[in-house]
């Protein structure tokens, strides 16, 4: 098993595209980053710890490889915008492909590359490239907030306007 992690804004709406499939493991929200050890949702939401919310994936990359999971994280954001994901403004809510190892970190820049050079956007991407730093697991009632709230989190996801850019660039 290897390890994925991945900054598409709210981490509620970066669940969903990577659950059920094989080779995939467990999906775990959490904060990367940042000042604060074990920090916690209300201190990160303040915008002023570092944080990412983030998704850390557990894989089989013999059934699952690394570039399956880039091709399905592109999709899922804005790679234009460094203030946030749609509705969700702040720090916290950048975009980011953090990698474990030098396959990851390559595979990621070159898939980067290959968005950047799609002629989808029309600013720059400026989602980054980093290595991955110390994960912090979400408190509880963030994890798999889309089964457990799949009202809040259903009108949530509509007004963030992420399916209707979705829809428009992907």
């Amino acid at each position: 098993m290897e390890q994925a992690m991945f900054a598409g804004g709210c981490f509620w709406c970066m669940v969903t595209p990577f659950e059920e499939l094989p080779g995939i493991h467990g999906i775990v929200s959490g904060y990367a980053g940042g000042s604060v050890e074990n920090p916690t949702y209300e201190q990160v939401k303040t915008g002023t710890t570092g944080h990412y919310e983030v998704v850390q994936i557990t894989y089989d990359p013999a059934l699952f490889p690394y570039e399956k999971l880039l091709e399905l994280f592109w999709p899922q954001i804005d790679p234009t915008d460094d203030g946030g994901q749609f509705q969700d403004r702040g720090p916290q809510y950048r975009t980011a492909v953090f990698y474990y190892n030098e396959e990851q970190h390559q595979a990621a820049l070159s898939s980067r590359e290959q968005v950047a050079a799609s002629g989808r956007f029309e600013g720059p991407v400026v989602t980054e490239i980093l290595p991955a730093p110390v994960f912090y697991r979400a408190e509880e009632y963030h994890q798999d907030y889309h089964k457990k709230n799949p009202k809040h989190y259903k009108e949530d996801r509509e007004q963030s306007g992420r399916d209707t850019f979705i829809a428009k660039h992907w």
